[in-house]
C-alpha cells in the first residue's frame, strides 16, 4: 500500500476533565471514502478539525504528505470578510487551481456570484461553502455535515460529484442514505475511543451492535469473576498471607475496573402523550392554490388526509412545501379553493427554524412555560429534571440558557416540549436536522407508534422510507402542480420512473401520428380551408374538453395514496393512460392553433 496522505497517531484531547478523545489513530490514503460516525458531542467535529490542522490535540501526532492538499468544510462557514459570493468561493483556490471550476460549481449549485454573502439562507451558505471546498479538487476532503440545509436535488447532485471525485474523503453525516452511497470504510468514535471497520456505512450498524454485545458479555464475565473472588475471600481456605494479599489486591482492581467502565450512552425516550381521537377525516383540501406575484407555488391541489396517515412533503428549497403545509393546517388562507378540517383536531408544529426557542430562556422555563419545576405528561405531573433525562439532558442543565445548547440539543429540546402535549396532528418541518442516528431511530419508532396523524417535511431519504405511507412532491417543471405518490421516497422514484417509461413510447406515437396527417397549414388551391380542415377546426375544442375531463378524473384517482398500495398494476395502467391523454391533448391543441391562425390569415 502507498504511504498515507494523512496520518493521525495516538491523538488525545482533554478539556480539564475526562478526555474527549483517547489515543485515536487512523490514516487517509488515496481514494479512501471514510465515514466518521459518533453521537452528538462525541468529538467527531473536533477530531476532523485536528485532522485539518485547525485545532491542536493535547497529545499525539498529525503528519501528512507535504504535497497533499487538504480542504475542510465546516458546519458554520465564516463569510464575514468577503464582498461577494464569487470572491468567497475563489479565495479557496490555490495558485495552480482552475478558476473556471469555481464558476462551474457556483452555476451548478444555483449561486449568484455577484451577491453579497450577508443575508444568505442556511441552504445558500452551505452551497457556497461546498463550492469553495470542492473547487480546488484537493487530495483530501474533510466534510462536516455537508448535507445540512440542502434540499434533495442538491444532495443527490453532491452524491454524484463526490462519487466522481478523485479526492480522498472523510465524511461526517447523519444522512444514512448519503453515507451508504459514498463511503467504503467506517471510523466509530465512541466514548473517546476510535474503532475502525474496513466496510462502508452500509454494514456499520451490524458491526456496532456486535461490538456492543461483546462488550456487555465481557462486562458480565467481569462481574461474575468479582462474585467468585469475593466468595473466596469470605469462605476460601486460608493460604499463605502473601498469596491472600495478592488476591485481595486483584479483587480491588477488578471492582475498580467494573465501577469505572463507561457503558454505552443511553438513548432518548421519545414517547408521545396520550391523544384524544380525531375524526376519521383529518384534512380535506379542494383545488387550493397560492401565488406570490407571478410565482405560483401551489396550483389546483386536492388531497384527503385520514386519521393515522403519515405523509411526507419533498421538493427543492423554495418550491412551496412550507406554504402548502400552512394552508393544509389552516395557518395560511389559499388564494382559491378550500380546506376543511375534521373534528377534535389538536395540532402541534415543529418548525425548521426553531422559532419557538428564545436564546436567553432556560430549559426549565421553556419546558414548563414558566410554571415552576413541573409539567404534565400523559395526565401525570412530572418534575422537569426527570422529564429532561428522557431526552438525554442532565439535571444541572435545567437552568442552562438555550443559547448554550448545540444544534442537536436544541432539536431534542423542542421535541421534548412537543411530545409532552396531547396532540393528534403532528406537523414536523425538517425534524431530522442536527439529530444523531440513535435519536433518529427513536423518532422513527415514535412516529410509527403514534396514534394520530403526521405531516412532515424532510430531505432525508432513509427517514422518509421508514416513516411515511405517502409522499407529495412538485412536478418536474415546478409549475405549482403537486402530485401524491403512495409509499416512501424509493416508491416515489419507482413510480416516476414507470411514468417516464410509459411516456416515452406515447410521445413517439403522437409524433408519428402527427407527421402522418396531411399538413393542416396548407390551404387548397382556391385559397380556402379544405373540408377536412374546417371539420377539425370545429370539432377539436370539444375533443380537447373531453380529454381535459378525463385527465382531471385520472389525476384525482392517482392522488389517492392508497391506489398504488392496493393496485400497483392499475396505477401503472392509469399512469400510461394519463400520459397518452396529455400528449394527445397537446397535439390537438397545436393543430387547432395552426388552423385558427391559417383561418384568420385567409379571412384577413
Amino acid at each position: 500500500m502507498s504511504p498515507p496522505l494523512l496520518r493521525l497517531e495516538n491523538i488525545s484531547l482533554t478539556f480539564g476533565g475526562k478526555p474527549l478523545i483517547e489515543e485515536a489513530s487512523f490514516s487517509v490514503h488515496t481514494g479512501d471514502r471514510i465515514a466518521l460516525i459518533g453521537r452528538n458531542g462525541s468529538g467527531k467535529s473536533t477530531l476532523l478539525k485536528i485532522a485539518a490542522g485547525i485545532t491542536d490535540a493535547s497529545d499525539g501526532d498529525v503528519t501528512s504528505d507535504r504535497n497533499a492538499t487538504v480542504r475542510y468544510l465546516a458546519q458554520a462557514p465564516d463569510m464575514a470578510d468577503y464582498a461577494t459570493v464569487g470572491e468567497y468561493i475563489s479565495k479557496g483556490l490555490g495558485p495552480m487551481d482552475d478558476p473556471h471550476r469555481a464558476s462551474y460549481l457556483a452555476a451548478e449549485l444555483g449561486l449568484d456570484e455577484t451577491r453579497s454573502p450577508q443575508g444568505l439562507s442556511g441552504g445558500e451558505a452551505r452551497r457556497a461553502a461546498l463550492a469553495r471546498t470542492l473547487a480546488p479538487s484537493p487530495d483530501i476532503l474533510l466534510l462536516d455535515e455537508p448535507t445540512n440545509h440542502l434540499d434533495l436535488p442538491v444532495i443527490e447532485w453532491l452524491e454524484s460529484e463526490l462519487q466522481r471525485s478523485k479526492s480522498a474523503i472523510v465524511l461526517i453525516s447523519h444522512d444514512r442514505r448519503f453515507l451508504q452511497n459514498i463511503t467504503r470504510k467506517t471510523l466509530w468514535l465512541d466514548r473517546g475511543r476510535l474503532r475502525e471497520n474496513s466496510a462502508g456505512f452500509s454494514q456499520f450498524e451490524d458491526w456496532r451492535d456486535k461490538l456492543l454485545e461483546e462488550e456487555e458479555q465481557e462486562l458480565h464475565k467481569l462481574g461474575r469473576k468479582i462474585v467468585r473472588e469475593e466468595h473466596w475471600v469470605t469462605h476460601g481456605v486460608s493460604g499463605r498471607r502473601k498469596r491472600n494479599m495478592r488476591r485481595l489486591g486483584e479483587l480491588s482492581e477488578l471492582k475498580s475496573a467494573f465501577r469505572n467502565h463507561q457503558r454505552a450512552e443511553g438513548n432518548a425516550k421519545l414517547e408521545t402523550s396520550d391523544v384524544r381521537t380525531s375524526g376519521k377525516l383529518v384534512i380535506e383540501a379542494d383545488n387550493i392554490a397560492k401565488s406570490y406575484g407571478s410565482r405560483t407555488l401551489v396550483k389546483d391541489f386536492s388531497l384527503r388526509v385520514h386519521r393515522g396517515d403519515c405523509i411526507g412533503l419533498v421538493g427543492p428549497n423554495g418550491a412551496g412545501k412550507t406554504t402548502l403545509i400552512k394552508m393544509l393546517i389552516g395557518e395560511l388562507e389559499p388564494d382559491s379553493g378550500s380546506v376543511r378540517h375534521g373534528t377534535n383536531l389538536d395540532i402541534a408544529m415543529l418548525d425548521q427554524r426553531r422559532d419557538a426557542l428564545k436564546p436567553d430562556e432556560t430549559l426549565e422555563n421553556f419546558l414548563t412555560d414558566g410554571r415552576g419545576q413541573t409539567l404534565v405528561v400523559n395526565g401525570e405531573e412530572k418534575h422537569v429534571s426527570s422529564y429532561m433525562k428522557d431526552f438525554l439532558f442532565k439535571p444541572e442543565q435545567a437552568r442552562t440558557p438555550v443559547k448554550e445548547l448545540s444544534g442537536g440539543e436544541k432539536a431534542r429540546l423542542i421535541l421534548a416540549k412537543l411530545l409532552a402535549r396531547s396532540n393528534n396532528l403532528l406537523v414536523l418541518d425538517e425534524p431530522t436536522n442536527d439529530l444523531d442516528m440513535e435519536t433518529l431511530d427513536l423518532l422513527q419508532e415514535m412516529i410509527a407508534d403514534f396514534k394520530g396523524t403526521v405531516l412532515l417535511v424532510s430531505h432525508d431519504r432513509d427517514f422518509l422510507d421508514k416513516t411515511v405511507n405517502a409522499i407529495i412532491a412538485p412536478d418536474a417543471e415546478n409549475t405549482g402542480r403537486w402530485i401524491a405518490y403512495a409509499g416512501g421516497y424509493t416508491d416515489m422514484q419507482a413510480q416516476i420512473k414507470e411514468i417516464k417509461a410509459a411516456n416515452a413510447p406515447a410521445k413517439k406515437d403522437a409524433k408519428s401520428e402527427k407527421s402522418a396527417q396531411a399538413k393542416p397549414t396548407t390551404a387548397n388551391a382556391k385559397g380556402k380551408l379544405s373540408y377536412k380542415q374546417k371539420y377539425a377546426l370545429e370539432t377539436l375544442p370539444a375533443k380537447m374538453d373531453e380529454i381535459t375531463k378525463k385527465v382531471a378524473q385520472l389525476e384525482t384517482k392517482m392522488a389517492d395514496p392508497a391506489f398504488f398500495a392496493k393496485d400497483a398494476e392499475g396505477f401503472s395502467k392509469a399512469a400510461k393512460e394519463l400520459e397518452a391523454l396529455q400528449n394527445s391533448h397537446t397535439a390537438m391543441e397545436e393543430e387547432w392553433l395552426e388552423l385558427e391562425m391559417l383561418r384568420e390569415e385567409l379571412e384577413g
